[in-house]
């Protein structure tokens, strides 16, 4: 059952928002050649904490860190360690703040340095992906409209759309009801009603979208090896569309 958020709740869910895109703008400075996945970790805890909020990842299904980290053909979910980043790579990091009883959620992609124009297109195109999402959602539309959507258009830029996560509902818990999948057929799914809040987060690879487990034994990467990029955002169904909880205005989008 999808659970229907108040006026109150959702306020609150933009707090925990808020938070962790201030927490996730001031990690993604810190990404640059030499830097270790660790240190970046250890410093989005610290600014969490900082805030009075606490990691929504640590500690999840034995999740052992505050940010998932992953790096080049890792997709998400991989954890930290003292692998130092590399001029050209490319990371998605992916964080989520508990604060006063609820959660948010979000992921974005970064180069490392200077990138090949291919991984800059392959950032670009995924983050359009979800503001595309996010500019379908409205009250009477359905997750299938959605997901059909954010999958024309990454195919339409030569990508494949990975199949096999999904966005989800979010809220008291981490992951709720719905699943919201990056593909689909129009008209198909839940009708996506006001109050409803959930995460989209596109996973897009440059060759195909077949995925593996990652050699940390826990996140996942695609299994051809090719490049991939993720964004994510935790956004609430208001009557006039959607509000975008984990963007600063004017700032990490």
């Amino acid at each position: 059952m999808i659970k229907i958020k108040t006026e109150k709740e959702i306020e609150l869910m933009a707090e925990a928002g808020q938070i962790l895109a201030k927490v996730m703008k001031q990690v993604s400075l810190m990404v640059k050649p030499g830097i270790t996945t660790k240190e970046l970790d250890e410093t989005a805890e610290a600014l969490i904490l900082s805030y009075g909020a606490k990691s929504s990842f640590k500690g999840h299904e034995g999740f052992p860190a505050t940010l998932c980290t992953s790096v080049n053909e890792e997709l998400v979910h991989c954890i930290p360690s003292d692998r130092k980043l590399k001029e050209g790579d490319i990371i998605s990091l992916d964080g989520g703040a508990h604060y006063k009883g609820y959660h948010s959620d979000m992921a974005i992609t970064l180069p490392v340095g200077k990138v090949s124009p291919e991984v800059q297109r392959l950032i670009w195109v995924t983050r359009k992906a979800l503001k595309r999402g996010i500019k379908k959602t409205r009250p009477g539309v359905t997750f299938g409209d959605i997901g059909n959507t954010i999958q024309r258009y990454i195919e339409s830029q030569g990508y494949g759309v990975v199949r096999d996560l999904c966005g989800h509902g979010i809220g008291e818990n981490l992951h709720e009801e719905p699943e919201v999948a990056n593909y689909g057929k129009r008209r198909s799914g839940d009708v996506v009603k006001e109050g409803m809040v959930f995460c989209i987060e596109p996973m897009v690879a440059i060759g195909d979208y077949n995925i593996k487990r990652a050699r940390d034994g826990y996140g996942y990467q695609t299994k051809d090896g090719s490049l991939s990029a993720h964004f994510e955002h935790t956004i609430a169904v208001i009557k006039q569309g959607v509000k975008v909880l984990t963007e600063i205005q004017g700032g990490l989008s």
